[in-house]
């Protein structure tokens, strides 16, 4: 694989910095249609509906958006601030999650693993939380007024994975991420 794209809600997708002249196989995931349901036959007696009412998820001033609304976590490769295609996917369901609750201010909080020195690490968390809320502006139209960034390094760890600390990839993993913390509801 030389490079990854998401299409956009029209299909559309363009590729930047290949080189010229040379040939590409480029290969399309399309999700399959949802099978249409067989029609049900009416019952003989007219039955009323039952009303259930779908409770609203609190969108409180100190809550994760990505927990309240079930969320995949927003995470990045080691040493780099590029927004991965899987976490478009996620970002794309916090873009909608502000479209529908307008008021909606956040803070964009994005961490590193412990690896490189603090000083680094604070630069690339800061870079990570720009890249964050550079799409959400760009990409998904939210108004920069809305959001805030800021990088934390690797003072805020999920877990064990210190300095010095060995460590698994997938440990490290789950420290490389943003968090979308409500500040104004």
């Amino acid at each position: 694989t030389v490079k990854e794209v998401m299409s956009d809600a029209n299909g559309g997708y363009s590729f930047k910095n290949i080189e010229c002249e040379k040939d590409y196989v480029v290969e399309f995931d399309i999700p399959e249609p949802e099978p249409i349901p067989e029609p049900i036959p009416a019952p003989v007696e007219p039955v009323e509906p039952e009303v259930v009412e779908k409770e609203e998820p609190k969108v409180e001033v100190g809550t994760d958006l990505a927990k309240v609304f079930s969320l995949n976590p927003i995470y990045f490769d080691l040493d780099k601030s590029f927004i991965r295609p899987d976490a478009e996917l996620e970002l794309q369901k916090i873009i909608k999650v502000m479209n529908e609750y307008p008021a909606l201010k956040i803070d964009i909080r994005s961490h590193t693993d412990s690896r490189s020195s603090d000083w680094y690490n604070e630069q690339l968390s800061d870079r990570r939380a720009k890249s964050t809320m550079k799409y959400l502006v760009e990409r998904g139209g939210i108004s920069a007024d809305r959001l805030q960034a800021k990088g934390y390094g690797e003072k805020q760890l999920l877990n064990g994975c210190r300095n010095g600390v060995p460590c698994s990839k997938s440990e490290h993993q789950l420290n490389r991420r943003s968090e979308f913390i409500v500040i104004k509801n």
